[in-house]
């Protein structure tokens, strides 16, 4: 098959001329300049893709299933209009770090202009796209078998592979170079004088592609057919994927909040939020009719796998709080790992009227490290985004159902009465059925200027360690206390006619 998306988009921009003349730069380092008010052009999206289904012995047992090809997915028209928003002809604003030139007023129309004449804001962030952008397209494989056993069980085992053709990332363009870097062992770049091009321009957020992002996925099912009232299913997968950025909804967002350990512009592979790790289920019903008006139904699902309930957010990143590097984000600076104590750097501070020395927070940070089974296992080495899992998750749902048939008046009405215990492993043990998640995922603290800076008179990055009800964080993982942590049991009629 082959399929074409040409995603158009209408003159539509506004164009802030004072920004186009700026130069900018981009993740090489190279001067580059940007047109605010251009949209992408139309880009034919091609996506070919073949797929067979073979009968490998003619006999029906064995299936060989596979393809390849091109998928585009839905264009994610909000990164679009990002630009449109933020070119500085809209929107502007004013960065301060005091009330002195605009303390604060009740009333909303106190700082508003007298006059608006449609010029650029003094100040502003831009959201651009490249002129060569594209919407995502990935190139996907596949190969499956399946194969019918003995006693009415089918097995299936599918490995599936993508790989990015046009991968999203974003780059700050306003990023001046870095003109410093600390020493130690944890050496990376870091911004002194200032982290700007243009110093009226807070970032310049640039939509670009890039074709680095994996993914693969292998499974393997069994299913045994419906027989005598009784069905299974069981199935176990493991994936991993892999990018440079999770694109979210707002450009500024996604590139600061990209957790990185060296440049910004460029943060190389990490885990996505959503890689898949482990998961193992199994599925099983019996219904059997025990009385002539109706049939009883057992049903269960018993599930193992990576990730916080309700949603997947089976993986972390662990990051420092502030901005170690100064290099404009609060949240990106990947931790590095010490080897050991000598390799820490704490400094010492008062919280609550108690004095944490830097000898407590090392020997506190040595069990917090020797605790975390990714962190023990990575010491010399910065984290890597997102790929601290946390443990495995199990739960047992399992509920029963009785039919009852009733005729009236010449038609059949069907009553079913029905039980659910949803974590029923947590009825039978209040230890069972448990989630976990992160205590915190920044347990380095940056200190302000006032309280001392980022370096130490030898130029090595100084922190605190986070302290946690009082008393410094030595855990990086707790046991959740939700409603997905209980059971809790459903009791429902249904009438079916």
């Amino acid at each position: 098959g082959l399929r074409l998306d040409v995603p158009i988009f209408d003159d539509t921009g506004f164009t802030n001329a004072d920004a186009d003349a700026l130069t900018f730069r981009d993740e090489a380092g190279r001067p580059v300049q940007y047109a605010t008010g251009k949209l992408p052009d139309p880009n034919i999206l091609w996506s070919p893709r073949l797929g067979f289904n073979w009968d490998l012995t003619g006999d029906r047992m064995t299936q060989v299933r596979g393809g390849t090809g091109v998928f585009t997915g839905r264009p994610a028209y909000v990164w679009i209009s990002n630009q449109i928003g933020n070119t500085g002809v809209l929107t502007g604003f004013e960065q301060l770090t005091n009330t002195t030139a605009r303390p604060f007023n009740a009333d909303p129309d106190y700082y508003k202009p007298s006059t608006v004449t449609g010029a650029p804001a003094s100040s502003y962030e831009l959201a651009l796209t490249d002129e060569n952008f594209k919407f995502p397209q990935v190139w996907r494989s596949n190969i499956a078998v399946d194969r019918r056993l003995f006693g009415g069980w089918t097995g299936t085992a599918e490995y599936l592979y993508n790989r990015d053709v046009n991968g999203v990332y974003y780059i700050n363009a306003n990023l001046a170079p870095p003109d410093s870097a600390f020493s130690g062992p944890d050496a990376r770049p870091r911004w002194v004088a200032t982290n700007r091009i243009n110093s009226n321009v807070a970032n310049a957020i640039v939509l670009k592609n890039q074709d680095v992002g994996t993914s693969w996925n292998l499974a393997f099912s069994a299913e045994r057919a419906l027989t005598a009232g009784f069905w299974m299913k069981t199935a176990y997968s493991y994936g991993e994927s892999k990018n440079t950025v999770d694109p979210g909804s707002i450009a500024a967002g996604s590139w600061t909040n990209n957790q990185h350990a060296g440049d910004p512009n460029n943060p190389g592979i990490g885990y996505a939020l959503g890689s898949p790790g482990h998961r193992w289920y199994l599925a099983a019903s019996y219904t059997r009719r025990y009385f002539r008006w109706g049939a009883t139904t057992v049903s269960g699902f018993w599930e193992s796998r990576n990730g916080e309930r309700p949603v997947n957010t089976g993986s972390g990143s662990y990051v420092f709080s502030g901005d170690l590097n100064n290099d404009g984000s609060t949240s990106n600076d990947l931790i590095y790992i010490p080897r050991d104590a000598s390799e820490m750097n704490f400094q010492t501070f008062v919280a609550s009227g108690r004095t944490f020395t830097s000898a407590e927070q090392a020997a506190a940070f040595e069990t917090f490290i020797s605790g975390d089974e990714y962190l023990s296992k990575h010491r010399g080495q910065y984290v890597q985004r997102n790929a601290v899992f946390l443990p495995l998750e199990h739960r047992l749902d399992f509920n029963i159902a009785q039919d009852l048939l009733l005729n009236f008046a010449g038609r059949e009405h069907r009553f079913q009465f029905r039980v659910d215990a949803l974590n029923f492993t947590n009825l039978l043990n209040s230890n069972w059925g448990v989630g976990n998640r992160f205590v915190s995922t920044s347990p380095l603290i940056v200190p302000t200027a006032a309280q001392g800076g980022v370096v130490d008179a030898q130029g090595r990055a100084q922190y605190r360690l986070r302290v946690v009800n009082n008393e410094l964080i030595t855990q990086s993982i707790e046991r959740t206390a939700g409603t997905n942590d209980v059971y809790r049991v459903q009791f429902s009629i249904r009438y079916m006619f």
